[in-house]
């Protein structure tokens, strides 16, 4: 059976199904919406050592958990050794599980050696893994690409360094830097990492429904899945997949009643979390993803990301709803 609870260091997850970390996407609430969905993990947006080591508030505050169903993931980026070793201490105090990122494609990331860039430079790889690994008093996890690019296809050689130095698991995007999110993933890279090391292997990319996250266990055989932008929208990918995985059979769409209520609450969250202002211009993307597809959903989208107020929000939100 491929939905399974699932082992990393000494923290049991409930089941496999990972939401992945995301920036400007996996922030409080919409973790704890994707959470009533039942991934067995859900990860902070990427946080910046160097960032942390000069006490930036802002970073800090990515690290906000209030309310949240344990375990969570907070994953920091960063190649310079003494601003992860501060980081991994701080993060020590509220993370059930640190992953560090070096799978970032950003442009700002890779161009400080962080992220991605590291995949280009092994031995400083190896050292950022064994300051964090060090200074961890929770498992320590690592979330890498395929490779640089296709002249550079380094993930089971970067996964034997990490099995090698305490990293209690790993999850692979089958994309090189260079693709970003083009393309197909290549899902046998993240084969041939599972067969290289004991260590549990999270598979990611192109996970977006039920059959292609069957297809996933089926192809790769890793312990695991993540899923980043198949979430965006549909929180209900985990509540789906749980379901398919455990009964071959698929559930119906959610309803748009459950759709508006699942958007009500997340506005709430994020208002709560952010402030009405932030929250309102944050919340565009979101709701444009919850609504793709739906009638006159592009004419909807158009008019929403003029408005300003949560009120104004949620009357318009209601009001479309309505029409469908």
């Amino acid at each position: 059976m491929y939905l399974h609870k699932l082992k990393i260091g000494d923290v049991e997850l409930e089941n496999n199904l990972i939401l992945a970390p995301m920036a400007g996407v996996t922030n409080l609430p919409f973790r704890v919406i994707c959470k009533e969905f039942g991934p067995g993990l859900v990860c902070t947006e990427m946080a910046s050592a160097k960032a942390m080591f000069h006490n930036d508030q802002k970073t800090k505050r990515l690290f906000n958990t209030e309310g949240e169903k344990r375990p969570i993931s907070f994953q920091l980026f960063g190649s310079d050794e003494e601003s992860v070793e501060y980081s991994t201490k701080y993060m020590n105090e509220f993370a059930d599980i640190i992953d560090i990122n070096m799978g970032c494609p950003a442009p700002k990331v890779v161009k400080n050696g962080d992220g991605s860039r590291l995949l280009l430079d092994l031995d400083k790889a190896k050292s950022i893994m064994e300051t964090v690994v060090k200074s961890a008093k929770v498992p320590v996890t690592l979330k890498i690409r395929k490779g640089w690019d296709k002249d550079h296809i380094v993930a089971v050689e970067v996964a034997k360094i990490a099995e090698e130095v305490g990293i209690s698991a790993i999850t692979v995007h089958g994309r090189t830097r260079s693709e970003y999110y083009t393309g197909k993933a290549d899902w046998d890279i993240i084969k041939k990492v599972k067969e290289s090391v004991k260590i549990p292997v999270i598979g990611n990319g192109d996970v977006v429904d039920e059959e292609s996250a069957y297809r996933m266990f089926e192809t790769t055989g890793v312990d695991g899945i993540m899923i980043g932008r198949g979430s965006f929208g549909n929180p209900w990918i985990f509540r789906n997949i749980k379901h398919y995985l455990e009964t071959g059979e698929k559930l119906p769409p959610p309803s748009n009643e459950e759709k508006l209520k699942v958007i009500e609450k997340h506005i709430e969250l994020a208002v709560e979390e952010k402030g009405e202002e932030v929250a309102v211009k944050e919340l565009r993307k979101h709701i444009s993803w919850y609504t793709k597809n739906l009638k006159n959903s592009s004419e909807f989208r158009a008019m929403m990301n003029k408005i300003e107020s949560k009120d104004e929000l949620e009357k318009s939100i209601e009001e479309y709803f309505k029409t469908l």
